[in-house]
């Protein structure tokens, strides 16, 4: 289904380049060649998906994400000359949902927009997920326990979200990474790791004995499908 794209690409040759092959998708693109424009574009049109360079002028394009993910949940793809553990997890923390590494091949670009507008359309249309006091919604991207608002970073959410989908199914950490963000590369376990100790720390009675998140030793997390709520 043909989508509103927003391009925020400083490089002119390669904004180019990306604009006609999200136009041969049959999507609408704009695109745009700084932080500030990306900010205004954004707000103006409300996309259905921006694809954003992480180093432009005037704001870089990690502002331009924690701005934006102040106003709403528009998905994000980010691309980077910068491969390093902590820029992919600052951009995971701050709701990007796939992240590319220039250099890359404008196909993947294609195909990384056709999954992550699969994945939010499905989202769209999901239900609650319910594990013993836990509540998982993805319509209102929110967590509850025992009917208390959790803060939860979009990363977190995101991982949780794509294991309450399944309860009880073992997902690996490179499984959750491809399913919760669309990475199939430059992945690295303590990104999943991190994320799940800090969901440990908020969602569990005891994080040191954890009843909901669930490490299946030698191949990563999964949801624990009944949890016995204690009712003293």
């Amino acid at each position: 289904m043909p989508a509103r794209i927003l391009v925020a690409e400083d490089d002119l040759k390669q904004a180019e380049l990306i604009r006609r092959y999200l136009e041969r998708e049959g999507h609408l693109t704009v695109v745009v060649h700084d932080g500030r424009a990306a900010i205004d574009e954004a707000r103006r049109r409300s996309p259905d998906l921006l694809v954003l360079d992480v180093m432009m002028p005037k704001v870089d394009g990690l502002d331009v994400c924690r701005v934006l993910r102040a106003d709403d949940e528009v998905p994000i793809i980010m691309l980077t000359a910068r491969s390093t553990e902590d820029d992919l997890l600052l951009g995971l923390d701050l709701g990007a949902d796939d992240y590319l590494t220039k250099p890359y091949n404008p196909r993947e670009l294609v195909a990384r927009v056709r999954t992550v507008l699969r994945r939010t359309r499905s989202r769209a249309e999901g239900e609650v997920y319910r594990v013993g006091e836990l509540e998982i919604d993805p319509i209102r991207h929110e967590i509850r326990l025992a009917g208390r608002l959790v803060d939860v970073t979009p990363a977190e959410f995101k991982i949780l979200a794509c294991l309450a989908a399944s309860p009880g199914r073992a997902f690996s950490r490179q499984q959750l990474l491809e399913h919760a963000f669309g990475f199939d590369h430059y992945v690295f376990d303590r990104t999943i790791d991190v994320h799940v100790m800090n969901l440990r720390k908020k969602i569990e009675p005891s994080p040191a004995a954890p009843a909901y998140l669930k490490t299946v030793y030698g191949v990563g997390y999964k949801l624990a499908e009944k949890v016995q709520v204690d009712a003293s």
